[in-house]
C-alpha cells in the first residue's frame, strides 16, 4: 500500500507548518529523530488532493509534475509532493438524537464498514451527539481502526433520544482531532444536518474548520419528508475543507458511501508549498492536474486556507 497520505491541510485551516514536522509525516520518521528547522522559510502550505477521472475512479499513480497549485491566482512552486497511505486521525461525530432510533443499525454496520476499509494504523474516536456531546467510545480518547470489536461494541451501545447539537459535536470534534498523533486529520459525519440544541452557530463551525486541517466528508441520514433535515449544511461543510457530501437513501448506498470515503483518504494526495504571503487573510486555492493519456482529471481539495502570520491567534 501507499506510504503518506496522512498530511491533509496544516493545522489551524493551512496555517504553516514546519518543514521538519512535514519532512518526518512524509518519510515516516518518528517524531523523536526528526531534523530540527527554524528557518522562517520553512513555513508552508498543505493541501489534501484526491483525483478521479470521468467515471469517478481515484487516480493514485499521477507524478509531480502533472499538478500546478495557485494562491489567490499565482502560480507556487510544489516544495513537497506525496501520494502514500500511511496513518490517519479520524473522528466520527454521530447523531444520536431521537430521529436516528431507526437508522442506528445501519449506522453501526457503516462505521465497522470504514474502519474495515481504513488503514489498520488508523487512530479513530466516536462522538455521539442529541441535546449534548457525549464520548461514544468510553474511557479512550483514540482507538486504532484494527480494534473493530471495540468500535462495533460502542457504536452498538448508542441509545438515541433528545434533540440534535451538531454544530457543538463537530466543534468538540475538531478540537479532539488537535490530539491526533497523525498528520493528516479527517471528521466524519453522520447526520441528517439539522440542529436545534447547539450553543455555537453554523457560523462559527465554518470559521473553525477553516482555520483547521480537517477534512469533513458529511453523509446525510435523513427520510424525504423530515422536516429537521438540512443537506446544505452537510454540503458547506464538506465544500469548505475538500471533503465529500453523501446523501444514501437505504443501508446499501451508505455502506457504500462509507467505503469510498475510506478508499479516498487512502488514495489521495498530499501537496505542500510556501505561502504567497502572511497576511492573515483568506487565500483562494486552485490545484490543476494536467490530462494524462488523454484522460480529463478532476481535482477536489480545500479551496482556500488563511494565511496567519506567526504568533496570530
Amino acid at each position: 500500500m501507499r506510504g503518506t497520505k496522512h498530511l491533509a491541510p496544516s493545522f489551524n485551516a493551512m496555517r504553516i507548518l514546519i518543514l521538519g514536522f512535514l519532512v518526518a509525516a512524509l518519510t515516516g520518521v518518528p517524531r523523536a529523530q526528526q531534523p530540527h528547522f527554524t528557518s522562517a522559510s520553512s513555513h508552508l502550505v498543505v493541501l489534501a488532493a484526491s483525483v478521479t477521472d470521468k467515471d469517478g475512479g481515484f487516480v493514485g499513480d499521477l507524478e509531480q509534475s502533472r499538478f500546478t497549485v495557485f494562491d489567490n491566482g499565482r502560480r507556487q512552486q510544489i516544495r513537497l509532493f506525496s501520494n502514500d497511505d500511511t496513518p490517519v486521525s479520524v473522528g466520527l461525530i454521530i447523531d444520536n438524537s431521537g430521529s436516528m432510533r431507526a437508522k442506528m443499525g445501519e449506522v453501526v454496520a457503516a462505521t465497522v464498514a470504514f474502519a474495515r476499509e481504513s488503514h489498520p494504523e488508523d487512530e479513530l474516536f466516536a462522538l455521539a451527539f442529541n441535546d449534548d456531546v457525549q464520548e461514544a467510545v468510553k474511557g479512550r480518547r483514540f482507538l486504532l481502526a484494527s480494534d473493530l470489536t471495540s468500535l462495533e461494541e460502542s457504536v452498538s451501545s448508542l441509545k438515541p433520544d433528545g434533540q440534535t447539537s451538531l454544530y457543538d459535536a463537530i466543534m468538540k470534534g475538531l478540537d479532539r482531532l488537535d490530539e491526533g498523533s497523525r498528520a493528516r486529520k479527517v471528521l466524519i459525519v453522520m447526520s441528517d444536518g439539522g440542529d436545534n440544541a447547539s450553543r455555537a452557530t453554523l457560523d462559527q463551525v465554518l470559521a473553525r474548520a477553516r482555520r483547521s486541517d480537517a477534512t469533513i466528508y458529511t453523509i446525510g441520514l435523513f427520510d424525504a419528508d423530515d422536516p429537521d433535515s438540512n443537506p446544505g449544511v452537510l454540503k458547506e461543510l464538506a465544500q469548505t475543507t475538500g471533503g465529500e457530501r453523501f446523501l444514501p437513501v437505504s443501508a446499501g448506498p451508505l455502506l457504500r458511501a462509507c467505503k469510498r470515503i475510506a478508499q479516498d483518504i487512502r488514495s489521495g494526495y498530499t501537496i505542500a508549498f510556501e505561502p504567497s504571503g502572511l497576511d492573515n487573510k483568506y487565500h483562494r486555492v486552485r490545484v490543476q492536474v494536467a490530462e494524462t493519456n488523454g484522460r480529463r482529471l478532476e481535482v477536489r481539495t480545500r479551496p482556500g486556507y488563511i494565511a496567519l502570520a506567526p504568533g496570530h491567534p
